[in-house]
């Protein structure tokens, strides 16, 4: 028998695949990972609708591959409990249909039925997903849907099956950087080649120029310091880069030709008027870039939690794809692990991105001219040459600064309107 790659999600036609959890020869259980794939730069994974054995994988990691197409030869049942068989014997018989199906893809034009829980009509999923959801035994009504207007989607049952077999998957992970081993060759695939061809497009259409200044965050580092623990109580963890995300996002608007992308075909500037801040994030597998949205509509213990959600699921590898598009600027730190300052790459087609470096105490002139102690941090701009001059440049940095002037305003509850 053959199964073909399903339907991913809204719009996804190919990805790459990432790895394979199962080989040949290999016995699999129903909702057991068959391999991993990666679409703009989110992994998911694809569970098993079948039980059986392996029998071929027509694919290789590093490979694109396109919904609909044949990428693994499996022999039903070897792996199949009574239950799972008797289960099947009566979904088939209720679809009038007969219990040898030649692969999972060729039921895609019948409506799929649920045999334990009949899913609501308004359950919205495609036909590849409900037959999945049938094969794996779960009930579309109980899963929440990640895709446009709810809609269920593939990576939505793998999530949902990760979470029922492993409660405690959910929690962070530890993550031990991997820097490479002496004498090998790596192949440039998964995350790294998205991030190679990422940067080399930001490199070669736009003209980067990087403003440096620096920031006197002492009263940013005390009333953090004051504030933090009165946070963790109810679950938030509160970083500097909550307060920089806060203040970058207010400075877009007094400044709003940063917050901006350039549609080279339409030779057109488009200056945005939602404020969604890119948070970039270490990860085992490389650079990722989440995005924190209307994050001028948030509080900072809003903001912080966000951070923190969209951090933990980059690096556990659960980032959703819908989490990593539609970023209009970008902040970037380095700070946590060294390095007083950098200069960034544009994170196309966003115009703009901000480096953090590490803060450093150091004495500095007040304005009596008496040394006094200070929490220093340099802050890095780099922006597109096309759309944003360099007094453009130094003329948002410090709005930036100016909204760290006095840092508690951050805490005060958020108004819309």
């Amino acid at each position: 028998m053959e199964f073909r790659v399903p339907e991913l999600g809204e719009g996804i036609y190919d990805a790459e695949l990432v790895s394979w959890q199962v080989a040949p020869g290999q016995g699999v259980k129903h909702g057991q990972t068959l391999f991993t794939v990666m679409t703009d730069k989110a992994t998911m994974e694809v569970p098993s609708p079948f039980a059986g054995t392996v029998l071929a994988v027509e694919a290789e990691p590093g490979q694109k591959i396109k919904v609909g197409q044949v990428i693994l030869k499996y022999e039903s049942g070897a792996a199949a409990t009574p239950e799972r068989k008797q289960e099947t014997a009566r979904v088939a018989a209720g679809n009038g249909a007969s219990t040898q199906v030649s692969s999972p893809t060729l039921e895609l034009a019948r409506p799929a039925r649920v045999s334990a829980q009949p899913t609501p009509s308004s359950v919205r999923a495609a036909p590849s997903v409900r037959l999945m959801a049938r094969k794996l035994g779960v009930n579309l009504a109980q899963v929440q849907g990640t895709g446009p207007g709810g809609r269920v989607l593939i990576e939505d049952l793998a999530s949902r099956i990760r979470t029922d077999q492993n409660p405690a998957r959910s929690r962070e992970a530890e993550s031990h950087p991997e820097y490479g081993k002496p004498g090998t060759r790596m192949k440039l695939v998964g995350l790294r080649r998205i991030i190679a061809q990422r940067m080399v497009q930001s490199k070669h259409a736009i003209p980067h120029y990087t403003y440096v200044d620096e920031l006197d965050v002492t009263e940013l580092v005390r009333l953090r310091d004051s504030v933090r623990a009165a946070y963790e109580r109810i679950g938030v963890k509160l970083t500097y880069l909550a307060f920089f995300v806060k203040a970058v996002a207010e400075a877009l608007k007094q400044i709003p030709i940063v917050n901006a992308t350039l549609d080279e075909q339409a030779e057109e500037i488009v200056l945005h008027d939602r404020y969604h801040i890119g948070v970039a994030v270490a990860t085992p597998s490389g650079l990722m870039v989440p995005v924190v949205r209307d994050a001028d509509r948030k509080d900072i213990g809003e903001v912080a939690r966000e951070i923190e959600r969209l951090g933990t699921e980059a690096r556990n590898g659960n980032a959703r794809r819908e989490d990593l598009r539609g970023g209009t600027f970008t902040v970037t730190s380095i700070g946590s692990i060294g390095g007083l300052f950098s200069t960034p790459i544009i994170n196309p087609p966003e115009v703009g991105i901000l480096g953090l470096g590490k803060v450093v105490k150091r004495p500095v002139y007040d304005q009596a001219g008496n040394v006094r102690p200070a929490d220093m941090i340099y802050l890095s701009l780099a922006f597109d040459h096309r759309v944003v001059d360099g007094a453009v440049g130094a003329a948002f940095g410090n709005a930036i600064m100016r909204q760290l002037q006095d840092p508690a305003v951050f805490l005060v509850p958020q108004r819309v309107g």
